[in-house]
C-alpha cells in the first residue's frame, strides 16, 4: 500500500492571519442579527406560552406516552402474544402471561409492564400489536420520576390513561415483579 503525501502548500501572511475568516464570520453574525431585529420575523406575536394555562398543540403522530386498550367488560385487550415485547429496540417491555378464564381468549397479560427510563418512543409496539391493544395516542410527555422504579408502568397504570391530554397518571399502581431478598 502505498503513502501518499499532500504538497504542502504555502499561505500568504493574509491568509495565515485568519482576518478574512474572521470578518466573514462577523458579517454572517451581524446580518442574522440585524435580519432578527428588523426583519419578518419582528413583526410575529411572541411565541411563549403560558404553560399551566397555554399548552402547545402537537401534531396528530405524536408519539406520547403509552396506554392500554380495554375490552367492553373492561379486561385489557392485549392477549400476550409477546410481539410489541419482541418488536421493541430497548428491551423495556416485560409481560407475564397467565391463562384467560374467558374461553374465547387463550391467554391475557397478568403483567405488563414499561420501563419509561429505558422506552426510545419509537412506536415500534403499536405497530407490531396484532390486537391494536397498545396505542401511544395520549398526548401525555412521561413525566419525572424520583426513584426509578417509579418509572416501571404496570399494566394498570397504562389502563388508566384514557388518550386525553390533562389526564393524570397514576404511578406506582402495579408493578407485577417481586422484591429479590437481600444476597440472592
Amino acid at each position: 500500500m502505498a503513502i501518499r503525501v499532500r504538497k504542502q502548500v504555502e499561505f500568504s501572511f493574509y491568509e495565515k492571519s485568519y482576518l478574512p475568516e474572521v470578518a466573514r464570520g462577523v458579517f454572517v453574525t451581524l446580518s442574522h442579527f440585524f435580519h432578527n431585529l428588523f426583519g419578518r420575523r419582528a413583526t410575529r406575536p411572541l411565541q411563549t406560552l403560558r404553560y399551566p394555562y397555554e399548552r402547545r398543540v402537537y401534531p396528530q403522530r405524536f408519539r406520547g406516552q403509552h396506554r392500554l386498550l380495554a375490552r367492553e367488560d373492561g379486561s385489557p385487550r392485549c392477549v400476550a402474544c409477546y410481539m410489541c415485547a419482541t418488536a421493541c429496540p430497548a428491551y423495556c417491555i416485560h409481560i407475564v402471561a397467565a391463562e384467560s378464564p374467558d374461553p374465547k381468549i387463550e391467554k391475557y397479560p397478568a403483567a405488563f409492564e414499561i420501563d419509561m427510563l429505558r422506552c426510545i418512543y419509537c412506536g415500534f409496539c403499536v405497530e407490531a400489536c396484532p390486537e391494536d391493544a397498545i396505542r401511544m395516542d395520549t398526548g401525555i410527555h412521561t413525566p419525572a420520576f424520583l426513584r426509578r422504579e417509579d418509572a416501571v408502568v404496570g399494566r394498570v397504570d397504562l389502563m388508566s390513561l384514557s388518550g386525553q391530554a390533562g389526564t393524570p397518571p397514576a404511578f406506582g399502581a402495579q408493578n407485577y415483579r417481586e422484591k429479590k431478598p437481600a444476597g440472592a
